[in-house]
Order: structure tokens, then C-alpha cells, then sequence
């Protein structure tokens, strides 16, 4: 390792660029936050995963119909929130 290294070109930022993800500021009642954050420890993942994962599936409600199965997951889902 160098004792000095030249900084004078650096950039900063992220070393390896997302693909697929844009970067936005958004605000978000703090219930909904902690909601997620909540929930996200319980589940082991990130709350802005999990933010994601809830706008997808909203996403892609209005395209699908609703099954049986799918009725019988969100309520599974929200029952074992509660």
C-alpha cells in the first residue's frame, strides 16, 4: 500500500452503477416507513425492498384479476401482520 495516493481525478459516487434503478426523493407518512421497516426486520429484508415489492404488486393488481389464490396469500399476509 502507497503512502500517498494522487486524489486529484477521483469522482465520487457509486462504484458500480445500478441497472435497472432509479435514484428518487420521495416522502412517505412516517407510519408507512416504520410499517415497512418493521416488517422488513421480521422478513430479514431491506424496507426499500419491500417498498418495491408492495408498488410492483400494485403494479401489476390492476392488470390481473383477482383468484382465489391470490385473495387467500393477502390474507394470509395481512393476518399474520395484525
Amino acid at each position: 500500500m502507497k503512502a500517498n495516493y494522487d486524489m486529484t481525478h477521483a469522482k465520487r459516487g457509486a462504484v458500480v452503477a445500478q441497472q435497472g434503478k432509479t435514484r428518487i426523493t420521495i416522502y412517505l407518512d412516517d407510519q408507512v416507513v416504520a410499517g415497512f421497516k418493521k416488517r422488513g426486520e421480521a422478513l430479514g429484508k431491506g424496507y426499500q425492498t419491500l417498498i418495491n415489492e408492495a408498488l410492483n404488486a400494485a403494479l401489476l393488481a390492476d392488470d390481473a384479476p383477482v383468484t382465489v389464490n391470490t385473495l387467500r396469500q393477502v390474507l394470509r399476509e395481512e393476518l399474520h401482520a395484525a
